[in-house]
């Protein structure tokens, strides 16, 4: 028989891998948008690449879960309530806003949301500041990075190929937009998938009263829910990043995906969970940015940007209001 403990662990675990799913769901446009945008694969070659990558980078590495595991907030604080509420409240923001086909950050969800919880359950004093400073400092500059990167990067690639025909740079670029591609949804795994792990393994460290481990088992689950849930595909948010914000072309396509997988791959290998969503966004304005302000949708824009200003008080509130209710109908 099953005590309530138990109870709360198990579905924790599959909380952490509805969020992985519903990451893959909503984030399946940070890579694959592109390629099928200007036709270098077929949606179906490009939702199959895309989830493939996302399973081999959510193999690779374990900062990103350390940080979200036991990094924000430390684990001996954290109740098995506040754990379920934190993740929940993540899930529930990522399908919703799915649901309206609006790119948003599934890192800043799950960071809002282990933050609330862990004020709910321990208090303002237990957030580790310095920990909680550098994640927010990633997640706000990783899209201008994005930005600023892959603007230069096509001022200069323009430069380059000033003297050659259209056809024949389109010809070239089509073949690496699809290895950019590969490469942004692997940095998209590493970074992302890693989020849901380390909520398991918080879970279980509390559970257990342990130090926090991450196990392989957790990687390769939250690597293959990401990657059913980009294989399937949120084709709302596809068609927003891909075709809404500007127009691309496949060297346009090469330097937004190979922008946006420099920069999380960065913050992967420090340990810091960034938006994936608004990095690749945000490399996408760039591109296009180089054409003129005319040739980026403002309006997409400014819900793009919306959506990620709301992000933090939305799923901080709601995993604090989480954590109290379920504490109420289950002590922890």
């Amino acid at each position: 028989m099953l005590d309530q403990s138990q109870i709360l662990l198990i579905i924790t675990i599959f909380m952490a891998l509805a969020y992985s799913y519903s990451n893959g769901l909503n984030d399946a446009a940070n890579a694959i948008a592109t390629v099928v945008s200007t036709r270098a694969l077929s949606p179906r070659a490009a939702v199959i690449l895309g989830g493939s990558m996302n399973l081999l980078g959510a193999l690779t590495g374990t900062a990103v879960a350390k940080t979200i595991g036991k990094g924000i907030v430390d684990p001996d604080f954290m109740t098995q309530s506040a754990v379920l509420a934190a993740i929940c409240s993540a899930v529930i923001w990522v399908v919703t806003a799915t649901r309206f086909g609006l790119p948003v950050s599934v890192s800043h969800s799950l960071v809002a949301g282990v933050l609330g919880a862990g004020i709910a359950s321990a208090g303002v004093s237990r957030i580790n500041e310095t920990v909680m400073t550098k994640v927010l400092m990633a997640l706000a500059f990783s899209p201008i990075l994005g930005f600023l990167g892959a603007f230069i990067l096509m001022i200069l690639m323009y430069w380059i190929l000033r003297h050659r025909t259209l056809i024949g740079v389109n010809r070239v670029f089509i073949k690496l937009q699809i290895l950019s591609a590969a490469l942004l949804s692997y940095t998209h795994g590493k970074n992302d998938a890693q989020n849901a792990v380390g909520i398991m393994a918080l879970g279980l460290a509390v559970y257990y009263s342990s130090d926090l481990n991450v196990e392989a088992w957790m990687q390769l689950t939250a690597g293959l829910a990401i990657g059913v849930g980009t294989a399937l595909g949120g084709w709302r948010v596809i068609r927003t990043l891909g075709t809404k914000i500007t127009r691309l072309e496949p060297t346009s396509g090469f330097i937004a995906n190979m922008s946006a997988a420099a920069v999380i791959e960065a913050a992967s290998n420090f340990g810091l969970p960034v938006s994936t969503t608004h990095t690749a966004s945000s490399a996408i304005m760039g591109v296009g940015a180089t054409r003129g302000v005319s040739a980026v949708s403002l309006n997409i824009i400014r819900s793009i940007f919306g959506a990620w200003l709301v992000t933090y008080p939305i799923c901080l509130g709601m995993a604090w209001i989480l954590t109290k209710v379920i504490t109420n109908i289950i002590p922890s």
